[in-house]
């Protein structure tokens, strides 16, 4: 099957049902190689003209996507559907899309490098608030206007807003953009769900390596939310028991809300007590508690076992790094870095005055974290298009500054990824303040960077 070109993106257009069976009729991956070649942004598989389609089909493709991006960096993904079928696509890959999908061929001319600079006026809205941000940078970076709907209902009534927009994107999705694992961040809470039963196979399904990865790169608050647990055993007792032994080695906290004893072992909870854990009947118990919130998850030093020291096998790709976190602020405040000067050594900050932080960890193939240290007006400019206006609302610039780390940290993962170096990476960290940062870097060598975009210092640390 031939693909058609236009404005740098190759459209393959099968027909029919695709099952699996048949996926290899309508197109091969030597199809898709002979259209990488012609220097195309993206080759998008259109499902226009699919009747029907299930999990075993699109693995057809999609495994040939994965071969082509091994060779090539490039975007590969599906387009033209409606809302059934994004939702069955999202479905049957969860959280683990590595393609990008765009709901006409229109809108995904807009995150195309060809058809950058026209100024289009876009209205957009996912549900997902690292998507919305993910895709508003992408094409701030294109040359276009991004307006963020930050919830449906507003999304919904600036639709209705005539003659406004050039474009509305939604049901869309932009792949390896970020970290998508079941987790999410509120005040540098880290949030897990549990529901059902609660046995032995815990400890085969929550991910201990991004927790633990959670834990160094500075996270001290992990709250479990616990509604929908039925029950829990023995064996998931003693799983949450030494989950919480553990953390105390970092000074941090595990807390359970909303679980009910109706059908537990009192003792299990008091046994879970004796171990450090916390219960909480409702989220907003920790949530709106701002004190208590910010007693639980703020930073501490922490002696920590086995300190890791920094090695070549990261330093060689600092470039990377530097590029991933440099030209995204780069765009974002439309300013220019400059390279100042680059030691390994401790982190040293000569002025604390107005600056703010994150850190964001990685691990697999290689581990390690990046800290970032912002002024505050560099951080307040950068999460403006973001946030859709000026504000000196500290908590909203650290929640905003976290998505944009976020997305930082998808972009080290997939120039990594086309050197076939695979990372996972962790939700952002932020800091209201250095000293915050210091307590958790305490003495780790790293490499750090010293740049100025427009005269305002940035620092750039990358440690283990």
């Amino acid at each position: 099957m031939r693909a058609v070109v236009k404005n740098g993106i190759g459209i393959f257009t099968p027909q029919g049902f695709l099952d699996g069976n048949n996926g290899g009729i309508f197109l091969s991956l030597e199809d898709i190689q002979a259209t990488a070649k012609l220097n195309v942004d993206m080759i998008l598989v259109s499902l226009k003209k699919v009747v029907f389609f299930n999990r075993n089909g699109l693995d057809v493709f999609v495994k040939m996507f994965i071969k082509v991006r091994e060779e090539k960096s490039i975007t590969v993904g599906f387009c033209d559907y409606d809302l059934k079928k994004y939702n069955a696509i999202k479905n049957f890959y969860k959280n683990d899309i590595s393609f990008s999908l765009f709901a006409s061929q229109d809108i995904a001319e807009l995150f195309a490098s060809s058809f950058k600079n026209k100024n289009k006026n876009v209205l957009l809205y996912n549900e997902d608030k690292s998507q919305r941000s993910a895709m508003a940078i992408e094409l701030h970076d294109g040359g276009h206007n991004p307006i963020i709907a930050q919830t449906e209902d507003e999304f919904k009534t600036k639709i209705n807003t005539l003659n406004t927009y050039d474009v509305i994107i939604e049901n869309t999705y932009l792949g390896q953009m970020g970290q998508n694992i079941a987790a999410r961040v509120t005040g540098n809470a880290i949030i897990y769900t549990v529901s059902s039963f609660l046995d032995a196979d815990i400890g085969n399904t929550f991910n201990i390596a991004y927790h633990n990865n959670s834990l160094n790169v500075g996270f001290r608050l992990f709250i479990f939310d616990a509604y929908k647990v039925v029950s829990m055993n023995v064996h998931a007792l003693n799983f949450f028991s030494r989950l919480s032994s553990s953390a105390a080695e970092y000074n941090a906290t595990i807390c359970f809300v909303g679980m009910t004893f109706d059908k537990i072992p009192e003792a299990f909870k008091e046994n879970m007590e004796d171990s450090g854990i916390m219960f909480f009947e409702q989220m907003d118990d920790i949530l709106g508690d701002k004190e208590l919130l910010a007693e639980l998850g703020a930073s501490s030093a922490a002696v920590i076992k086995n300190k890791r020291v920094i090695n070549k096998t990261i330093v060689s790709e600092l470039p990377k790094f530097i590029d991933a976190t440099v030209s995204t602020i780069e765009m974002m405040t439309n300013s220019t870095a400059i390279k100042e000067s680059a030691e390994i050594q401790a982190i040293k900050v000569q002025d604390h005055t107005d600056k703010i932080a994150s850190s964001i960890g990685f691990y697999g193939d290689m581990d390690g974290i990046i800290m970032l240290i912002f002024p505050k007006d560099i951080a307040k400019k950068a999460c403006q298009l973001l946030i859709g206006e000026e504000t000196d609302d500290l908590e909203l610039i650290l929640d905003t500054l976290g998505e944009l780390v976020n997305i930082v940290g998808g972009k080290m993962k997939t120039l990594l990824a086309d050197q076939k170096i695979n990372i996972n990476i962790t939700l952002p960290r932020t800091y209201p303040d250095i000293d915050s940062l210091l307590e958790i870097s305490q003495d780790r060598k790293g490499v750090q960077v010293d740049l100025a975009f427009d005269n305002d210092k940035f620092l750039f640390f990358l440690t283990r």
